[in-house]
C-alpha cells in the first residue's frame, strides 16, 4: 500500500509575516488574486500595487472600524486616549489638519544629527563587549534617538524608550489584560515625560509650532502624536535593522548600506500589511466590500508587484525609482519613513564597522503585521 503525505497548508497572509519567506505566498496573491475575499480571514485581500493603491486612496475606508475607534481593552485608560488622537490611527478634517502638522515636523527633523546619535548609541551598546545585544540595537538605539530629539536627555531617553515599549503592547489584537494596563502606565509615564519637552528644541517644540500655524492650540493631541514619533518608529525600524541584517547574512551585496536599507525597505518589508475599515461602500475590479468588511492590505505584496517593479523579486540596492509601498501611501503614508530609514543605516553601518558577523537563520516574532526576525 502506498501512503500519501497531506500537502502542507497554505498560510494565511497573516500567517505568512512570519515565514522564513513569505513572498511565494504573496506571489500567487498577486498573480491569481489580486483582489478578493479571503474565507480564513473574513476580510477582502488587496495584494496587487493596483488593489493597495485604489484602497489606501479610497475616502470609503477608515484606519479603525466605524464602532471601534479605540481598541475596546484601552478604552478610557491614558492608552486609549492617546491612540484615539494619533493622527494615524484616525480619519476627518480635524485629524488632516493634525496630520499636515507632524509630518512638517518630521520633515524638519536633521536626519544627519539623528544618524549620528544612532551611531553613537550603537557605538556605546556595542562597547560592553560580548555577544551583540539585537534587542537593545534594534528597539532601544532607535527609541533612545527619537527621544533625544524630542528634547529627552540625562537619561529621559533610557527611560522613554523602556515605557514606548511597554505602551505597544497594546497595539497587537492579542493583547492581554496585563498589556492593556502596561499600556496605560507607560502612556502616563510619557506624558509627563513629554510635556516639559515641549519647550526645549526640538520635534515636540516644532510640532507645537506647525501646529499653531494650523490654528492648533490642544495642547493633548500634541503630546499623544509625540508619542506616536516614538511608538511608531518602534517596530517598524526594528525590522528595518533586523530584515538588513538578515539580507548581509545572506550574502547581499552592500558596498553602500545606505541603499542596501532603502532597498530592503521594498524587498523585505518591516511592516508588511495592515488593515482598513469600510465606512461606505468601495468598489475595485467589479468587487465590492460592503459597509462593515475589511480589507487585509498587503503592503509587502505590492513592493513586489512585477508591474510596478521589474524584476521585484531581485534584491538590488541602488534600485532607480522603485514603487514601495511599505509606508503606506495617500491620506495615511506615514511621514518617519525618512528617519527610520536614517537610524537602521547608522546601526547597520556601526555594527559592520565593529565587525558583526552572522550566517544564521533566524525565526521570526509572531506579529501579525510587522515582520521582525529574532536574532
Amino acid at each position: 500500500m502506498t501512503s500519501t503525505v497531506p500537502p502542507a497548508p497554505v498560510p494565511t497572509p497573516v500567517e505568512a509575516v512570519r515565514l522564513a519567506d513569505p513572498y511565494p505566498c504573496y506571489a500567487r496573491l498577486v498573480a491569481e488574486r489580486p483582489f478578493a475575499f479571503d474565507e480564513a480571514l473574513g476580510a477582502w485581500v488587496a495584494a496587487d500595487a493596483a488593489a493597495v493603491r485604489a484602497v489606501l486612496g479610497s475616502g470609503a475606508l477608515r484606519v479603525r472600524p466605524v464602532g471601534e475607534p479605540v481598541p475596546a481593552g484601552i478604552a478610557g485608560t491614558a492608552a486609549g486616549e492617546v491612540f484615539g488622537d494619533l493622527v494615524r490611527m484616525t480619519d476627518g478634517a480635524a485629524a488632516a489638519r493634525l496630520k499636515g502638522a507632524v509630518a512638517e515636523a518630521l520633515a524638519g527633523a536633521d536626519l544627519g544629527h539623528a544618524g549620528a546619535l544612532a551611531a553613537r548609541f550603537t557605538r556605546e551598546v556595542l562597547a560592553d563587549g560580548g555577544e551583540a545585544p539585537y534587542e537593545e540595537l534594534m528597539f532601544g538605539v532607535p527609541a533612545r534617538v527619537v527621544a533625544v530629539l524630542c528634547g529627552l536627555a540625562d537619561g529621559a531617553d533610557r527611560e522613554a524608550a523602556a515605557a514606548t515599549a511597554d505602551f505597544v503592547r497594546c497595539v497587537p489584537a492579542s493583547a492581554t489584560q496585563a498589556d492593556h494596563h502596561a499600556a496605560a502606565q507607560a502612556a502616563t509615564r510619557l506624558r509627563a515625560l513629554l510635556g516639559p519637552a515641549g519647550q526645549a528644541d526640538g520635534l515636540l517644540r516644532e510640532l507645537g509650532g506647525a501646529a499653531g500655524r494650523r490654528g492648533w492650540t490642544d495642547t493633548g493631541p500634541l503630546l499623544s502624536n509625540a508619542i506616536g514619533f516614538l511608538s511608531q518608529t518602534y517596530d517598524a525600524t526594528a525590522g528595518l535593522i533586523g530584515n538588513t541584517l538578515v539580507a548581509l547574512a545572506r550574502g547581499a551585496d552592500a558596498a553602500d548600506t545606505g541603499a542596501l536599507v532603502r532597498e530592503v525597505v521594498r524587498h523585505d518589508a518591516p511592516v508588511q500589511n495592515t488593515r482598513r475599515f469600510a465606512a461606505g461602500a468601495f468598489t475595485h475590479a467589479g468587487a465590492t466590500v460592503e459597509p462593515g468588511q475589511q480589507v487585509l492590505v498587503l503592503l509587502a505584496a505590492a513592493n513586489r508587484d512585477p508591474a510596478v517593479n521589474p524584476d521585484p523579486h531581485t534584491l538590488s540596492p541602488g534600485r532607480v525609482n522603485p514603487a514601495v509601498f511599505t509606508f503606506g501611501a495617500g491620506a495615511h503614508r506615514c511621514p518617519g519613513g525618512e528617519l527610520a530609514t536614517a537610524l537602521a543605516t547608522a546601526v547597520v553601518t556601526e555594527l559592520r564597522t565593529a565587525g558583526w558577523n552572522s550566517t544564521a537563520t533566524p525565526a521570526y516574532r509572531p506579529l501579525a503585521n510587522a515582520r521582525i526576525p529574532l536574532l
